[in-house]
Order: C-alpha cells, then structure tokens, then sequence
C-alpha cells in the first residue's frame, strides 16, 4: 500500500566521483520471462484470500483492527528479522531510498488503519470493492506522475475488465436486495487504504528495480510499519490473543498472509511492473468467494458467478504472455 518521488539520479549533493555507476536492471529486463512475476504475485493474492475465513475463526469478541495490527506486528518482524539484507538495507540506501522506505513503511500501516474502519462502516463487500479496485487506478496514476512508465492499453482495458468483474463477483449479493445508504466517510476510508496500497506497492517496486533484495525490500518496510502499529495492538483488550483459537489465526495471517504472500510479492514485482502486480491481486477476493463456498457454506448469486468469469478474463489476458508481432 503515497507519495513516491524519486529523481533521475541515485547519487545527489555537491560532490561526485569518477566512479562508474553500478549497472541497474533496466525496464525491459524487467519484463522478461512474463510468467516469472504473475505466477509469484497470484499465488500471493491466492494466500491473501484466505485471510477472511482465517479471521471468521478468531474468538468472539476479537477486534478486527486487533487482529491486523497483531498479525503486521507478527509478520513484520518475521519479514524483517529473517532477511540479513532487510537490516542492512537502510545502511545500502542513500538518503532519498531511505525516505522512500519510510513513506513505504508509512503506506503499509495505513492500509489496515483505514481498511478495518472502511468495513466497519460499508460493510466488507464494498470496502474490499473499493479499495482492492482503485489500488490499480491509483498505482497506474502515481506510476506515470512519477515517471515509472505510462499504463499501456493493454493494462487499462484489462484492469477494467478485471475491476468490473470483481466488484459484481462482491458486490452480486447485495445486488438482488434493497439499496443501502452510501457512507461518504467510509468510501473515503476504503479510497484510502486502496491509495496505501498503490504506494507500498509501488516503492517496494522501485527499490527492487534499483538492484537492492526483494526480501531486504520487503522486510525493512514491513518490519517499521510492525513497529509504528504496535500502539494499536496494545491499546486493545488483549486476552483474545491467550486463547488458542486467537493464537492459530494470529500465525496463519502473521505467517501465511503476510511473512510468505509478501515474499512472493516481493519476488514478482523484479519482473512485474507494479501496476500490472495489483491488478493480479484482484485475483484475492475470488479466492475469497470461493473459500466462502467451500468452507463455510456460503452460497453465490447467479450474478457473483458471472463476475468471478469476467474476472478471470481480465486475470488471464494481463498474465499470459502478449503477441510478440504487437510489441514494440
């Protein structure tokens, strides 16, 4: 999951030396192998589904925005202290990339502090409609403000087609009853951790393109932002997280959906643009839905089907590989 300026230059200030630059990956070697970033980044998406039934698990009475925070806080330090580069990167990074991991770290806390009350006051269905939808929009945008590429036609029409078909796939069952009184602020909210999204996404991106580990990348940014949720973790009742139950979801979200998921999505996004990789993680709520089927016996509308197909089309015409005669 604002801001993400970085200029031309990596080294800054008075004084240069004759040194050669260090050689960076550039922007076609980014793309090649086209399978070798979706793959990573769908099967991040596929994890990150999972965690609403993980969370329909947790103690009665557990705080959604508590199990977040313990979850980050978990998965944070996991990420972090388990990547030797992750500690030495601040010490690699000159003083631009170093403020970029924190707007990065800051990105990634804001996600859950305004996801968990966008929910709270949209309900989940248009909250992860909105946020995981725009998350594209806004990283396309940001991405061509700052200089990372203009979105291509292909990425626009199957972006499009990938956020219509998941907000029917969501929204399909509210669809056949009464309308509900839109809450500005929670729309706001989910705008908002989509926004956090796009720019973790898209600095985490750029540091790895730069040359530096995507464990170390991901690692540093999600061990701060461990550190800067805490007080939300510790304001909270927190006898839930005693109780065996509390604990399994705790580690299957700290571990599963935050440690190994943003592994992956580290590790794609050295092939994938940043851009394209949110748009694959539309593939989450799908997995969502179907875990909804499978587990706990929930049952989709007609019109959720149909949205989960047009889903699946956007999906696959941005993973698969495109027509070398239509490159440039």
């Amino acid at each position: 999951m604002p801001n993400r300026t970085s200029g031309p230059n990596r080294t800054s200030g008075p004084n240069r030396t004759s040194t050669p630059a260090p050689t960076r990956p550039t922007p076609a070697a980014r793309r090649t192998g086209p399978l070798g970033g979706p793959v990573p980044i769908l099967i991040a998406a596929l994890l990150w589904g999972t965690t609403g039934t993980a969370s329909s698990l947790a103690p009665d009475g557990a705080p959604s925005a508590g199990i977040g925070a313990a979850a980050l806080v978990l998965g944070g330090l996991l990420l972090f202290l388990s990547t030797r580069s992750a500690r030495a990167l601040p010490r690699a990074c000159g003083r631009r990339e170093r403020w970029q991991l924190v707007v990065g770290a800051v990105a990634v806390v804001g996600y859950p502090v305004t996801f968990y009350p966008a929910v709270a006051r949209t309900g989940v269905a248009v909250a992860t409609v909105i946020a995981l939808g725009s998350a594209p929009v806004f990283t396309g945008l940001l991405g061509w403000l700052t200089r990372q590429g203009r979105p291509s036609g292909r990425w626009a029409g199957a972006t499009a087609t990938a956020v219509a078909g998941c907000a029917v796939l969501v929204l399909g069952p509210e669809l056949t009853g009464g309308g509900a009184a839109v809450d500005v602020v929670g729309v706001a909210l989910a705008a908002l951790s989509g926004l956090s999204y796009a720019a973790y996404s898209l600095i985490g991106g750029k540091l790895i393109t730069r040359g530096h580990p995507s464990a170390g990348v991901m690692g540093a940014m999600f061990g701060a932002a461990g550190l800067l949720v805490l007080p939300v973790l510790f304001l909270g009742d927190l006898r839930w997280l005693a109780s065996p139950r509390g604990a399994a979801v705790v580690l299957h979200l700290a571990v599963i959906t935050t440690f190994l998921a943003y592994r992956l999505f580290g590790h794609g996004l050295r092939r994938t643009s940043a851009q394209t990789a949110t748009t694959l993680t539309l593939a989450e709520p799908a997995v969502a839905a179907l875990l909804g089927v499978a587990v706990l016996g929930e049952r989709l509308p007609a019109a959720s089907w149909c949205g989960l197909a047009i889903l699946a089309a956007g999906l696959a015409a941005l993973a698969l590989p495109a027509n070398p005669r239509r490159r440039r």
